[in-house]
């Protein structure tokens, strides 16, 4: 499930974030990550996934 969820995070950022933790802190992290950048998005997508 987490190859999914991360497979999911390169292509929607948030939609990762919000499938692992949902709304919450992380996820608006995310959205203003991704916003200033889609990698900075994908970098912290993936971090927060994996650390769970």
């Amino acid at each position: 499930m987490d190859l999914l969820r991360i497979l999911i995070a390169i292509l929607l950022p948030p939609l990762g974030v919000f499938l692992q933790v949902g709304i919450g802190k992380h996820f608006w992290i995310n959205i203003i990550l991704t916003l200033l950048g889609y990698l900075p998005g994908i970098i912290h997508a993936v971090y927060i996934i994996a650390k769970k």
